[in-house]
Protein backbone atom coordinates (compact mmCIF):
# COMPACT_ATOMS: atom_id res chain seq x y z
CA UNK A 1 0.00 0.00 0.00
CA UNK A 2 1.16 3.49 -0.86
CA UNK A 3 -0.50 5.35 1.49
CA UNK A 4 -3.93 4.81 3.40
CA UNK A 5 -5.86 5.70 0.56
CA UNK A 6 -4.88 4.74 -2.96
CA UNK A 7 -3.83 6.93 -5.77
CA UNK A 8 -6.63 6.18 -8.08
CA UNK A 9 -5.81 5.68 -12.16
CA UNK A 10 -8.15 7.21 -14.97
CA UNK A 11 -9.50 3.94 -17.13
CA UNK A 12 -12.24 4.39 -19.53
CA UNK A 13 -12.74 1.21 -20.75
CA UNK A 14 -12.46 -2.89 -19.68
CA UNK A 15 -12.39 -4.11 -15.98
CA UNK A 16 -11.92 -0.80 -13.35
CA UNK A 17 -10.68 -2.50 -10.31
CA UNK A 18 -10.94 -0.48 -6.74
CA UNK A 19 -8.01 1.44 -7.12
CA UNK A 20 -8.72 2.88 -10.39
CA UNK A 21 -11.47 5.62 -11.19
CA UNK A 22 -14.07 6.63 -14.27
CA UNK A 23 -13.84 10.30 -15.55
CA UNK A 24 -16.19 11.99 -13.37
CA UNK A 25 -19.49 12.20 -15.08
CA UNK A 26 -19.36 8.28 -15.87
CA UNK A 27 -18.53 8.02 -12.01
CA UNK A 28 -22.06 9.68 -10.65
CA UNK A 29 -24.02 8.35 -13.34
CA UNK A 30 -22.84 4.59 -12.41
CA UNK A 31 -23.13 6.15 -9.15
CA UNK A 32 -26.67 6.41 -9.10
CA UNK A 33 -27.11 2.80 -10.77
CA UNK A 34 -25.75 1.63 -7.19
CA UNK A 35 -28.56 4.05 -5.43
CA UNK A 36 -31.01 2.46 -7.23
CA UNK A 37 -29.54 -1.10 -6.30
CA UNK A 38 -29.69 -0.75 -2.84
CA UNK A 39 -32.87 1.14 -2.96
CA UNK A 40 -35.66 -1.07 -3.06
CA UNK A 41 -34.20 -3.40 0.06
CA UNK A 42 -32.77 -0.10 1.53
CA UNK A 43 -36.29 1.15 2.16
CA UNK A 44 -38.09 -1.81 2.34
CA UNK A 45 -36.19 -2.69 6.17
CA UNK A 46 -37.33 0.58 7.55
CA UNK A 47 -40.85 0.42 6.21
CA UNK A 48 -40.66 -3.10 7.71
CA UNK A 49 -40.06 -2.13 11.34
CA UNK A 50 -41.87 1.09 11.13
CA UNK A 51 -38.78 3.61 10.98
CA UNK A 52 -38.28 6.51 8.82
CA UNK A 53 -37.07 5.53 5.42
CA UNK A 54 -35.75 9.00 4.72
CA UNK A 55 -33.97 8.88 8.03
CA UNK A 56 -32.87 5.24 6.57
CA UNK A 57 -31.59 6.36 3.60
CA UNK A 58 -29.64 9.25 4.91
CA UNK A 59 -28.02 7.21 7.15
CA UNK A 60 -27.19 4.53 4.47
CA UNK A 61 -25.14 7.23 2.65
CA UNK A 62 -23.27 8.58 5.86
CA UNK A 63 -22.76 4.66 6.95
CA UNK A 64 -21.07 3.98 3.24
CA UNK A 65 -19.11 7.18 3.72
CA UNK A 66 -18.15 6.31 7.38
CA UNK A 67 -17.29 2.30 5.52
CA UNK A 68 -15.15 3.76 3.19
CA UNK A 69 -13.18 5.57 5.54
CA UNK A 70 -12.37 2.72 7.71
CA UNK A 71 -11.05 0.24 4.85
CA UNK A 72 -8.55 3.43 3.38
CA UNK A 73 -11.18 3.23 0.28
CA UNK A 74 -9.64 -0.57 -0.81
CA UNK A 75 -13.20 -2.65 -0.93
CA UNK A 76 -15.98 -1.24 -2.94
CA UNK A 77 -18.89 -1.55 -0.72
CA UNK A 78 -22.35 -0.11 0.13
CA UNK A 79 -23.81 0.05 3.65
CA UNK A 80 -28.00 -0.54 2.96
CA UNK A 81 -30.48 -1.21 6.01
CA UNK A 82 -30.25 -4.45 7.87
CA UNK A 83 -32.68 -6.82 7.47
CA UNK A 84 -31.47 -9.48 10.22
CA UNK A 85 -32.45 -6.61 12.81
CA UNK A 86 -35.93 -6.94 11.01
CA UNK A 87 -37.37 -9.86 13.57
CA UNK A 88 -35.61 -8.75 17.12
CA UNK A 89 -36.26 -4.83 16.43
CA UNK A 90 -40.18 -6.13 15.72
CA UNK A 91 -39.86 -8.36 19.02
CA UNK A 92 -38.26 -5.81 21.46
CA UNK A 93 -40.62 -2.87 20.20
CA UNK A 94 -44.12 -5.08 20.28
CA UNK A 95 -44.92 -3.37 16.81
CA UNK A 96 -46.77 -4.30 13.41
CA UNK A 97 -45.18 -4.94 10.18
CA UNK A 98 -45.30 -1.98 8.00
CA UNK A 99 -47.10 0.66 10.56
CA UNK A 100 -45.27 3.54 12.47
CA UNK A 101 -43.51 2.03 15.42
CA UNK A 102 -44.16 3.95 19.09
CA UNK A 103 -40.96 2.38 20.55
CA UNK A 104 -38.44 3.41 17.95
CA UNK A 105 -36.09 4.77 20.56
CA UNK A 106 -36.11 1.66 22.25
CA UNK A 107 -34.84 -0.11 19.13
CA UNK A 108 -32.51 2.28 18.89
CA UNK A 109 -30.66 1.73 22.12
CA UNK A 110 -30.38 -2.14 20.96
CA UNK A 111 -29.12 -1.37 17.34
CA UNK A 112 -26.78 0.84 18.66
CA UNK A 113 -25.79 -1.87 21.75
CA UNK A 114 -25.18 -4.49 18.28
CA UNK A 115 -22.72 -1.60 16.68
CA UNK A 116 -20.78 -1.70 19.75
CA UNK A 117 -20.34 -5.43 19.86
CA UNK A 118 -19.60 -5.77 15.69
CA UNK A 119 -17.01 -2.92 17.08
CA UNK A 120 -15.38 -5.09 19.62
CA UNK A 121 -15.27 -7.75 17.09
CA UNK A 122 -13.75 -5.93 14.17
CA UNK A 123 -11.05 -4.42 16.94
CA UNK A 124 -10.07 -7.79 17.95
CA UNK A 125 -9.72 -9.26 14.35
CA UNK A 126 -7.33 -6.53 13.67
CA UNK A 127 -5.64 -7.83 16.24
CA UNK A 128 -5.56 -11.43 16.46
CA UNK A 129 -6.08 -11.62 12.86
CA UNK A 130 -9.17 -13.19 11.09
CA UNK A 131 -8.88 -16.82 11.32
CA UNK A 132 -10.80 -17.53 14.49
CA UNK A 133 -13.78 -15.73 13.10
CA UNK A 134 -14.10 -18.42 10.38
CA UNK A 135 -13.10 -21.19 12.89
CA UNK A 136 -15.89 -20.15 15.14
CA UNK A 137 -18.58 -19.41 12.20
CA UNK A 138 -17.50 -22.22 9.52
CA UNK A 139 -19.85 -22.09 6.59
CA UNK A 140 -22.33 -25.28 7.98
CA UNK A 141 -22.99 -22.68 10.71
CA UNK A 142 -23.13 -19.41 8.56
CA UNK A 143 -26.04 -20.94 6.79
CA UNK A 144 -28.04 -22.38 9.72
CA UNK A 145 -27.81 -18.83 10.66
CA UNK A 146 -28.57 -17.23 7.49
CA UNK A 147 -31.33 -20.13 6.57
CA UNK A 148 -32.89 -19.23 10.20
CA UNK A 149 -33.13 -15.43 9.91
CA UNK A 150 -35.72 -16.21 6.89
CA UNK A 151 -37.59 -18.50 8.23
CA UNK A 152 -38.26 -16.93 11.67
CA UNK A 153 -39.51 -13.69 8.97
CA UNK A 154 -41.45 -16.01 7.38
CA UNK A 155 -45.05 -15.13 9.65
CA UNK A 156 -44.34 -11.57 9.75
CA UNK A 157 -44.62 -11.91 5.79
CA UNK A 158 -47.60 -14.03 5.83
CA UNK A 159 -49.50 -11.54 7.85
CA UNK A 160 -48.27 -8.18 5.86
CA UNK A 161 -49.45 -10.47 2.75
CA UNK A 162 -52.61 -11.36 3.91
CA UNK A 163 -54.11 -8.20 5.31
CA UNK A 164 -54.33 -9.51 8.76
CA UNK A 165 -54.82 -7.68 11.86
CA UNK A 166 -56.83 -6.82 14.36
CA UNK A 167 -59.75 -5.39 12.67
CA UNK A 168 -59.67 -8.91 9.90
CA UNK A 169 -57.79 -11.28 11.28
CA UNK A 170 -58.75 -13.87 8.91
CA UNK A 171 -56.99 -11.32 5.83
CA UNK A 172 -58.78 -10.30 2.36
CA UNK A 173 -58.60 -12.17 -0.65
CA UNK A 174 -57.80 -8.38 -2.38
CA UNK A 175 -54.60 -8.31 0.03
CA UNK A 176 -53.65 -12.10 -1.18
CA UNK A 177 -53.78 -11.46 -4.75
CA UNK A 178 -51.82 -8.34 -4.42
CA UNK A 179 -49.21 -9.70 -2.69
CA UNK A 180 -49.22 -12.60 -4.99
CA UNK A 181 -49.18 -10.42 -8.17
CA UNK A 182 -46.02 -8.77 -6.20
CA UNK A 183 -44.18 -12.10 -6.20
CA UNK A 184 -44.98 -12.93 -9.62
CA UNK A 185 -43.34 -9.40 -10.93
CA UNK A 186 -40.64 -9.54 -9.31
CA UNK A 187 -40.18 -13.28 -9.88
CA UNK A 188 -40.54 -12.35 -13.69
CA UNK A 189 -38.33 -9.20 -13.77
CA UNK A 190 -35.90 -11.35 -12.28
CA UNK A 191 -35.49 -14.04 -14.71
CA UNK A 192 -36.72 -12.66 -17.85
CA UNK A 193 -35.74 -8.63 -17.47
CA UNK A 194 -33.35 -7.38 -20.25
CA UNK A 195 -29.85 -6.08 -19.27
CA UNK A 196 -29.45 -4.16 -16.04
CA UNK A 197 -33.51 -3.94 -15.06
CA UNK A 198 -32.37 -7.89 -14.37
CA UNK A 199 -30.57 -6.44 -11.11
CA UNK A 200 -33.23 -4.21 -9.79
CA UNK A 201 -36.04 -6.99 -9.75
CA UNK A 202 -37.47 -5.71 -6.10
CA UNK A 203 -37.50 -1.92 -7.14
CA UNK A 204 -39.25 -2.91 -10.88
CA UNK A 205 -41.55 -5.52 -9.52
CA UNK A 206 -42.96 -3.36 -6.55
CA UNK A 207 -43.37 -0.61 -9.23
CA UNK A 208 -45.90 -2.83 -11.08
CA UNK A 209 -47.92 -4.15 -7.98
CA UNK A 210 -47.89 -0.68 -6.85
CA UNK A 211 -49.40 0.69 -10.48
CA UNK A 212 -52.09 -2.24 -10.34
CA UNK A 213 -52.93 -1.86 -6.76
CA UNK A 214 -53.75 1.64 -7.50
CA UNK A 215 -55.78 1.20 -10.41
CA UNK A 216 -58.40 -1.78 -9.02
CA UNK A 217 -58.23 -0.08 -5.20
CA UNK A 218 -58.29 4.13 -6.44
CA UNK A 219 -59.95 3.65 -9.70
CA UNK A 220 -62.35 0.42 -9.40
CA UNK A 221 -62.56 0.37 -5.70
CA UNK A 222 -61.69 -3.24 -4.98
CA UNK A 223 -59.63 -1.99 -1.81
CA UNK A 224 -58.29 0.46 0.10
CA UNK A 225 -57.35 3.43 -2.15
CA UNK A 226 -53.61 5.00 -1.77
CA UNK A 227 -54.40 8.96 -0.24
CA UNK A 228 -51.51 10.71 -2.12
CA UNK A 229 -52.34 13.94 0.71
CA UNK A 230 -49.08 13.96 2.32
CA UNK A 231 -46.95 13.74 -0.78
CA UNK A 232 -49.03 16.65 -2.20
CA UNK A 233 -48.19 18.59 1.18
CA UNK A 234 -43.99 17.02 1.95
CA UNK A 235 -42.18 19.88 1.16
CA UNK A 236 -39.29 18.66 -1.72
CA UNK A 237 -36.30 19.53 0.93
CA UNK A 238 -36.27 19.38 4.41
CA UNK A 239 -34.73 17.67 7.30
CA UNK A 240 -35.56 13.81 8.35
CA UNK A 241 -37.27 13.01 11.84
CA UNK A 242 -34.68 12.40 13.91
CA UNK A 243 -35.04 10.29 17.19
CA UNK A 244 -32.88 9.63 20.15
CA UNK A 245 -32.07 6.15 21.55
CA UNK A 246 -33.57 4.58 24.80
CA UNK A 247 -31.26 1.82 26.50
CA UNK A 248 -32.89 -1.11 27.87
CA UNK A 249 -31.63 -4.60 28.76
CA UNK A 250 -34.85 -6.59 27.19
CA UNK A 251 -33.92 -4.45 23.56
CA UNK A 252 -30.29 -4.93 24.09
CA UNK A 253 -30.28 -8.48 24.51
CA UNK A 254 -33.15 -9.39 21.74
CA UNK A 255 -30.70 -6.95 19.00
CA UNK A 256 -27.13 -6.66 20.02
CA UNK A 257 -26.78 -10.76 19.12
CA UNK A 258 -27.53 -9.68 15.36
CA UNK A 259 -23.59 -8.31 15.27
CA UNK A 260 -22.73 -11.90 15.26
CA UNK A 261 -24.90 -12.02 11.98
CA UNK A 262 -23.71 -9.36 10.50
CA UNK A 263 -20.20 -10.57 11.07
CA UNK A 264 -20.91 -13.50 8.91
CA UNK A 265 -22.74 -11.92 6.71
CA UNK A 266 -20.02 -9.13 6.03
CA UNK A 267 -16.95 -11.57 6.13
CA UNK A 268 -18.66 -13.69 2.59
CA UNK A 269 -19.20 -10.38 0.72
CA UNK A 270 -16.02 -9.52 1.12
CA UNK A 271 -14.22 -13.25 0.56
CA UNK A 272 -17.16 -12.80 -2.57
CA UNK A 273 -15.72 -8.87 -3.76
CA UNK A 274 -12.16 -10.31 -3.67
CA UNK A 275 -12.76 -13.19 -5.67
CA UNK A 276 -14.47 -10.89 -8.14
CA UNK A 277 -11.22 -8.16 -7.90
CA UNK A 278 -8.58 -10.96 -7.69
CA UNK A 279 -7.30 -8.98 -4.47
CA UNK A 280 -6.99 -10.53 -1.05
CA UNK A 281 -9.08 -8.31 0.75
CA UNK A 282 -8.87 -10.69 3.92
CA UNK A 283 -6.42 -8.12 5.98
CA UNK A 284 -8.87 -5.67 5.89
CA UNK A 285 -11.62 -7.59 7.58
CA UNK A 286 -11.11 -6.42 10.88
CA UNK A 287 -11.38 -2.65 9.48
CA UNK A 288 -14.81 -3.58 7.49
CA UNK A 289 -15.88 -4.67 10.82
CA UNK A 290 -15.34 -1.91 12.58
CA UNK A 291 -16.27 0.41 9.90
CA UNK A 292 -19.84 -1.68 10.09
CA UNK A 293 -19.80 -1.49 13.82
CA UNK A 294 -19.42 2.48 13.96
CA UNK A 295 -21.30 3.27 10.86
CA UNK A 296 -24.65 1.73 12.85
CA UNK A 297 -23.98 3.15 16.09
CA UNK A 298 -24.09 6.59 14.40
CA UNK A 299 -27.54 5.59 12.59
CA UNK A 300 -29.21 4.06 15.01
CA UNK A 301 -28.12 7.12 17.42
CA UNK A 302 -30.44 9.23 14.83
CA UNK A 303 -33.45 7.25 14.28
CA UNK A 304 -31.62 5.11 11.35
CA UNK A 305 -31.60 1.10 11.00
CA UNK A 306 -28.90 -1.27 11.54
CA UNK A 307 -26.41 -1.22 8.57
CA UNK A 308 -24.60 -4.06 6.58
CA UNK A 309 -22.73 -4.46 3.54
CA UNK A 310 -25.19 -4.76 0.12
CA UNK A 311 -25.53 -8.21 -1.84
CA UNK A 312 -26.96 -5.95 -4.64
CA UNK A 313 -24.18 -4.21 -5.21
CA UNK A 314 -21.95 -6.79 -5.62
CA UNK A 315 -24.51 -7.89 -8.36
CA UNK A 316 -24.03 -4.67 -10.11
CA UNK A 317 -20.30 -4.86 -9.96
CA UNK A 318 -20.46 -8.42 -11.15
CA UNK A 319 -22.43 -7.32 -14.20
CA UNK A 320 -20.55 -3.91 -15.22
CA UNK A 321 -17.10 -5.61 -14.23
CA UNK A 322 -16.16 -1.85 -12.70
CA UNK A 323 -15.10 -2.39 -8.85
CA UNK A 324 -14.10 0.98 -8.50
CA UNK A 325 -14.45 2.75 -4.67
CA UNK A 326 -15.39 6.27 -6.18
CA UNK A 327 -18.72 5.03 -7.45
CA UNK A 328 -19.04 4.49 -4.13
CA UNK A 329 -18.48 8.03 -2.43
CA UNK A 330 -20.84 9.34 -5.47
CA UNK A 331 -24.12 6.75 -4.56
CA UNK A 332 -23.35 7.89 -1.01
CA UNK A 333 -23.69 11.49 -1.73
CA UNK A 334 -26.91 10.88 -4.06
CA UNK A 335 -28.64 8.81 -0.81
CA UNK A 336 -27.94 11.95 1.46
CA UNK A 337 -29.43 13.91 -0.44
CA UNK A 338 -32.52 11.69 -1.29
CA UNK A 339 -33.00 11.63 2.35
CA UNK A 340 -33.53 15.37 2.81
CA UNK A 341 -36.54 15.12 0.42
CA UNK A 342 -39.98 15.09 2.58
CA UNK A 343 -41.70 14.41 -0.72
CA UNK A 344 -39.45 11.49 -1.29
CA UNK A 345 -40.32 10.03 2.31
CA UNK A 346 -44.08 10.60 1.52
CA UNK A 347 -44.12 9.07 -1.65
CA UNK A 348 -42.58 5.83 0.04
CA UNK A 349 -45.18 5.61 2.56
CA UNK A 350 -47.95 5.05 0.14
CA UNK A 351 -46.58 1.57 -0.65
CA UNK A 352 -49.91 -0.60 0.24
CA UNK A 353 -48.82 -3.17 3.00
CA UNK A 354 -49.85 -6.14 0.50
CA UNK A 355 -47.61 -5.02 -1.84
CA UNK A 356 -44.61 -4.81 1.24
CA UNK A 357 -46.26 -8.73 2.09
CA UNK A 358 -45.12 -9.97 -1.33
CA UNK A 359 -42.24 -8.28 -1.08
CA UNK A 360 -40.85 -9.54 2.25
CA UNK A 361 -42.19 -13.34 0.92
CA UNK A 362 -39.68 -12.84 -1.59
CA UNK A 363 -36.77 -11.05 0.53
CA UNK A 364 -37.19 -13.04 3.63
CA UNK A 365 -37.67 -15.97 1.00
CA UNK A 366 -34.04 -15.36 -0.23
CA UNK A 367 -32.38 -14.81 2.87
CA UNK A 368 -33.41 -18.51 4.05
CA UNK A 369 -32.53 -19.78 0.41
CA UNK A 370 -28.94 -18.14 0.54
CA UNK A 371 -28.15 -20.51 2.92
CA UNK A 372 -28.02 -23.11 0.78
CA UNK A 373 -25.64 -21.77 -1.86
CA UNK A 374 -23.59 -21.02 1.13
CA UNK A 375 -23.47 -24.95 1.85
CA UNK A 376 -23.39 -25.80 -1.89
CA UNK A 377 -20.47 -23.23 -2.47
CA UNK A 378 -18.18 -24.58 0.54
CA UNK A 379 -19.10 -28.12 -0.30
CA UNK A 380 -21.17 -28.81 2.96
CA UNK A 381 -20.96 -32.34 3.75
CA UNK A 382 -24.37 -33.43 5.08
CA UNK A 383 -23.69 -37.13 5.48
CA UNK A 384 -21.57 -35.52 8.74
CA UNK A 385 -24.06 -36.33 11.53
CA UNK A 386 -22.41 -32.89 13.26
CA UNK A 387 -23.23 -30.79 10.13
CA UNK A 388 -26.61 -31.97 10.03
CA UNK A 389 -27.57 -32.04 13.65
CA UNK A 390 -26.47 -28.24 13.58
CA UNK A 391 -28.22 -27.18 11.03
CA UNK A 392 -31.67 -28.93 12.33
CA UNK A 393 -31.40 -27.77 15.30
CA UNK A 394 -30.71 -24.18 14.37
CA UNK A 395 -33.99 -24.53 11.63
CA UNK A 396 -36.65 -25.38 14.17
CA UNK A 397 -35.06 -22.35 16.70
CA UNK A 398 -35.80 -20.14 14.32
CA UNK A 399 -38.67 -21.62 12.94
CA UNK A 400 -40.42 -21.81 15.78
CA UNK A 401 -39.36 -18.23 16.84
CA UNK A 402 -37.60 -20.17 20.21
CA UNK A 403 -37.12 -17.61 23.10
CA UNK A 404 -34.85 -18.15 26.19
CA UNK A 405 -34.55 -15.89 29.23
CA UNK A 406 -31.41 -16.24 31.40
CA UNK A 407 -30.48 -13.70 33.92
CA UNK A 408 -33.33 -10.88 32.82
CA UNK A 409 -31.85 -11.32 28.76
CA UNK A 410 -34.20 -12.41 26.55
CA UNK A 411 -33.06 -14.09 23.22
CA UNK A 412 -35.57 -14.71 19.90
CA UNK A 413 -35.72 -16.93 17.54
CA UNK A 414 -32.43 -16.05 15.85
CA UNK A 415 -30.19 -15.24 18.84
CA UNK A 416 -31.33 -18.98 19.75
CA UNK A 417 -30.43 -20.23 16.51
CA UNK A 418 -27.33 -17.93 16.26
CA UNK A 419 -25.72 -18.99 19.59
CA UNK A 420 -27.44 -22.63 19.19
CA UNK A 421 -25.61 -23.49 15.78
CA UNK A 422 -21.96 -22.05 17.44
CA UNK A 423 -22.27 -23.55 20.79
CA UNK A 424 -23.78 -26.97 18.98
CA UNK A 425 -21.32 -27.48 16.26
CA UNK A 426 -18.27 -26.88 18.63
CA UNK A 427 -19.43 -29.04 21.19
CA UNK A 428 -20.15 -31.64 18.41
CA UNK A 429 -16.74 -31.37 16.39
CA UNK A 430 -14.62 -31.14 19.91
CA UNK A 431 -16.16 -34.18 21.75
CA UNK A 432 -17.56 -36.34 18.68
CA UNK A 433 -16.12 -39.28 17.30
CA UNK A 434 -12.82 -39.56 15.11
CA UNK A 435 -13.18 -39.57 11.89
CA UNK A 436 -11.94 -42.77 11.58
CA UNK A 437 -14.79 -44.07 13.84
CA UNK A 438 -17.62 -42.36 11.96
CA UNK A 439 -20.63 -44.67 10.28
CA UNK A 440 -19.85 -44.49 6.48
CA UNK A 441 -22.01 -42.93 3.70
CA UNK A 442 -25.45 -45.51 3.38
CA UNK A 443 -25.18 -47.22 6.88
CA UNK A 444 -28.63 -45.88 8.17
CA UNK A 445 -27.45 -43.47 10.35
CA UNK A 446 -28.52 -39.99 11.45
CA UNK A 447 -27.32 -38.49 8.09
CA UNK A 448 -29.08 -41.11 6.28
CA UNK A 449 -32.49 -39.67 7.55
Amino acid sequence: MDGYFPRWSLKTEGVILPDERLPAGQTVVLGLQHVVAMFGATVLAPILMGFDPNVAILFSGIATLIFFVAVGGRVPSYLGSSFAFIGPVLAATGATVGQANPNIGVALGGIIAAGVLYTIIGVIVMVAGHRWIERLMPPVVTGAVVAAIGLVLAPIAIGSASGTGPADPNGSGFARFIAMLTVLAVALVAVYAPGVWRRLPILVGAAIAYLVYLVLANAIGLGAPIDFAKVGAAAWFGAPRFTSPVFTPGAISLIAPVAIILVAENLGHIKAIGAMTGRNLDPLLGRAFVGDGVATMVSGSFGGTGVTTYAENMGVMAVTRIYSTLLFVAAALIAILLGFSPKFGALIQTIPVPVLGGLSIVVFGLIAAAAGRIWVENRVDFSEPKNLITVAVALVLGAGNFKLTLGGFTLDGIGTATFGAIILYHLLDQFGPPAENREPRGSGGVADA
